[in-house]
């Protein structure tokens, strides 16, 4: 047997499982697809019994889905929460420096560093050695300013 043979089989069972579990029909689809690319590298998938096929398919999607879900947390648990007023004034790089000039040279360093490199405040919090709740604090703080 055939993992497409494999997938044909199932194909119903495992849509039914990825939509009930996902919030929509194309991230259904993308579960599946991400299930049956695994199940390529999985070379002895095809000899189990079927009733443990269907398990690890449906452990596959269901550990994919966990993964995409703290990802879009990770993305966007911070991003809503603080919009810096100079991605709205429309100000220059020259104007930015100068702003960042201002600032006290620790709270000067962590806008920075999450404004332009992007990081996160656990990324942060990591570089700096304080909590990442304190990182956020302080980036507040800075935007007030």
């Amino acid at each position: 047997m055939k993992v497409s043979e494999l997938y044909e089989e199932l194909k119903q069972d495992l849509y039914r499982f990825a939509r009930t579990i996902s919030r929509n029909e194309q991230e259904a689809n993308d579960l599946i697809q991400d299930a049956m690319e695994k199940s390529l590298r999985c070379t002895e998938l095809l000899d189990w019994p079927r009733h443990k096929q269907k398990a690890w398919f449906y452990r596959v999607m269901k550990n994919q889905l966990i993964d995409i879900r703290r990802k879009e947390k990770r993305e966007t648990d911070w991003d809503d929460s603080v919009i810096p007023p100079f991605t709205t004034a429309g100000t220059s790089y020259v104007e930015m420096v100068d702003l960042l000039s201002k600032l006290p040279a620790s709270l000067s360093d962590l806008v920075f560093k999450h404004f332009w490199l992007g990081l996160t405040s656990q990324e942060i919090s990591e570089k700096v050695g304080v909590p990442a709740s304190t990182v956020r604090y302080r980036i507040r703080l800075a935007v007030k300013s």
